[in-house]
């Protein structure tokens, strides 16, 4: 066993028997390496992904390998997912080295005195194949050149830093112009796939940052503009629905499709996904009535509660791409299989679901439905419920096969995206259940990831720790905004402004605005990024602008508004080159200049108080956000307190944009003309 045995990470668990002496990123590993003058083999991967398990039973299991990478290197294992800060810096290390995309796993190799890179790759096959290097001759190349003087590698170096500091480092300020929103939404009309949904050709990846950029465009711009965004994201959300990158049997969504077809998925399923997807799908349930979306989204929130939700209230990280040592193995079929299950309901599922076409995975089915072949068609086609039965017969016998690996690390970013997710789809969907679900999950992070007035990023079985990064701040803050506005609770808004405050006093940049993707007391690494445009995930900063601008009016707090319009300023001269890649800030900037509408009711009934709300969700646009606060609420910032009752009337209403606000209303004629007026 070597020194991952004692990690807390499955990923690095996974390595605790490997021949090869790993050791996690630590301040001895690093130590060890410039004591023997060795070189880094950095490799970062993760639980779920299907290479990492690939060049670990090629390589990090072969005794071949290993004695090389002992002799030559230090080597150290990181899960990506809970040292995003690492991974960030040498994904742009390795595009910048390679110019070629980046992913897992990733291998890098680093000096062991300032950990700037030598080389680098991707996966690695044992012995040289289909034009990519052999691993071995990897490590005996890089290892035996190490020690030998070389001044070009010394000038290069000194670029690599420089170029690092010029992409992590942020650009240059601008103003927050409307003109960039609509340029973005423009981009991405320019890159849909009119005929498969999508804004590429293969790999298509779901995009959700995007995805809430044409939602916002929908519900705030111009008639002909927001019809042409609603069309482009119904018509993608429904040829995904209709895919394989969907789990027809199970709910929940693969990471990517390997086609553009949205057919054949990269088999794992990631929480970071599944949140911000279960969101979508909602919230279009409810904005078009699509019987297919709400299906979706049922099923979605049904696979996060059932199948990755612990009795703690935390909820796992992802599910494995591979079972059996076979990426895929437990989820496609062969049609022998399938039509012993259906029997006389074999041939009409077959026709519905690809099976009386061509195998279309390794001479075996993943299950698709026919993608819809427009917009009308996309809300309108309900095949899920058509074959209830049959998919539920399938799904039971499934469920007997070995399942795939489950990641049970808890993530305070991704748990955020999933209570979020699961909120709106308890909104949408009348289901108190995932409402709860949502409560427990936000009550576990905070009673076991907030120690000491400061967030933590990872738990596993209870014990959490590493300090947290800017994303699991703003994801965590925007969550408790969602869940107060579906039902109060003063401690959350609480929880929600100690956040922030730890935001502006650990993480923003006091002199270029916008914020550190780590705390000022963080690990001090190769550069301490500050990056505006989007990952699969939304921008951390883009995300704190918009979180920062609604809980800074929501309170009166002017600290947070002030830091949000820092941050969008910070953010233009990176956008402002394609706006569409940064897809959460644009939302902000359309927040700042168009601020969505901001509904206080304090009521002492709650009934009442109900259709009120639901009256504001039916007469202003989607982006409304509605805060029914019981009139004995305590611990509330001054501002919410003036927000009271009126003397004589159950309830009273206080409609605001920004920081401006209409009169206050207290009987349905007077609240009538507050949403008309």
């Amino acid at each position: 066993m070597n020194r991952l045995s004692k990690a807390t990470s499955p990923y690095l668990q996974q390595h605790a028997d490997n021949p090869v002496d790993w050791h996690p990123w630590d301040q001895e590993a690093l130590a060890l390496a410039r004591r023997e003058k060795k070189p880094i083999l950095l490799s970062i991967g993760y639980s779920a992904c299907h290479w990492c398990h690939v060049m670990a039973r090629e390589s990090f299991e072969n005794r071949g390998i290993a004695k090389l990478m002992n002799k030559y290197f230090v080597n150290i294992k990181v899960d990506r997912e809970e040292r995003p800060d690492l991974d960030r810096i040498y994904q742009v290390a390795h595009q910048m080295l390679t110019r070629k995309g980046g992913g897992w796993p990733l291998t890098m190799f680093l000096d062991p005195e300032d950990h700037l890179p030598i080389y680098g790759g991707t996966y690695f096959p044992p012995q040289a194949r289909q034009g990519m290097p052999g691993f071995g001759d990897v490590l005996r190349g890089v290892g035996e050149g190490f020690s030998k003087p070389n001044d070009k590698a010394k000038d290069f170096k000194v670029q690599l830093q420089t170029a690092l500091s010029q992409v992590l480092g942020g650009g240059e300020p601008g103003e927050p112009e409307q003109e960039l929103f609509e340029r973005a939404c423009s981009q991405i009309d320019g890159s849909f796939d009119s005929k498969l949904g999508g804004f590429s050709k293969a790999p298509k990846f779901p995009h959700t940052p995007g995805l809430e950029l044409l939602e916002d465009a929908a519900a705030s711009s111009e008639p002909a503009k927001a019809e042409r965004a609603a069309e482009m994201l119904d018509m993608t959300l429904a040829c995904m629905a209709a895919g394989g990158v969907y789990d027809q049997l199970g709910g929940g969504f693969f990471r990517y499709s390997v086609d553009a077809e949205w057919t054949i998925p990269h088999f794992e399923k990631m929480l970071y996904d599944n949140g911000p997807l279960l969101s979508l799908y909602a919230r279009r349930a409810g904005a078009t009535g699509s019987a297919r979306f709400r299906e979706v989204a049922n099923e979605t929130a049904d696979w996060i509660v059932n199948h990755m939700q612990l009795a703690s209230g935390g909820i796992c990280s992802s599910l494995d791409a591979d079972s059996e040592e076979q990426e895929g193995a437990f989820y496609v079929w062969s049609r022998d299989e399938i039509s012993e299950l259906l029997g006389e309901d074999y041939d009409r599922f077959s026709t519905a679901y690809g099976l009386d076409g061509k195998a279309n995975f390794e001479k075996k089915w993943h299950l698709r439905l026919a993608a819809p072949t427009d917009a009308a068609e996309s809300l309108s086609s309900t095949p899920g419920a058509d074959f209830s039965a049959a998919r539920e017969r399938l799904a039971t016998a499934r469920e007997q096969r070995e399942k795939p690996g489950r990641d049970n690390k808890i993530l305070t970013g991704w748990n955020a995206l999933a209570i979020r997710g699961l909120v709106d789809a308890g909104r949408v969907l009348g289901r108190d259940d995932l409402i709860m679900a949502a409560t427990r999950a936000m009550d576990y992070l905070h009673s076991t990831h907030w120690r000491d007035g400061r967030l933590l990023a990872v738990s596993r079985n209870g014990k959490a720790r590493l300090r947290a990064y800017l994303d699991d701040h703003v994801y965590l803050i925007d969550a408790l905004l969602v869940l107060l506005a579906t039902r109060w609770r003063s401690a959350d808004l609480n929880f929600a402004i100690r956040l922030a405050d730890v935001l502006l006093k650990h993480f923003e940049n006091a002199e270029n605005g916008g914020f550190f993707f780590t705390a000022d007391d963080h690990e001090k690494l190769l550069q301490r990024s500050r990056h505006f445009n989007d990952d699969a995930t939304p921008n951390g900063n883009g995300t704190a602008a918009r979180c920062l601008l609604e809980l800074g009016h929501l309170t009166g707090d002017m600290r947070y508004v002030e830091a949000a319009q820092r941050a969008l300023r910070a953010g233009i001269g990176d956008a402002e080159r394609w706006p569409s890649a940064h897809s959460s800030l644009m939302r902000a900037i359309n927040d700042f200049n168009h601020p969505p509408a901001r509904l206080v009711i304090r009521s002492r009934d709650g009934e009442d108080a109900a259709h009120w709300r639901a009256l504001a969700a039916e007469q202003l646009d989607s982006r409304v956000r509605s805060y029914v606060i019981p009139a004995d609420a305590e611990d509330l910032p001054e501002l919410l307190r003036q927000r009271s009752v009126a003397d004589g009337v159950q309830m009273t209403a206080y409609l605001c944009r920004g920081h401006t606000c209409s009169a206050p209303a207290s009987d349905n004629e007077s609240f009538a003309r507050l949403l008309t007026g």
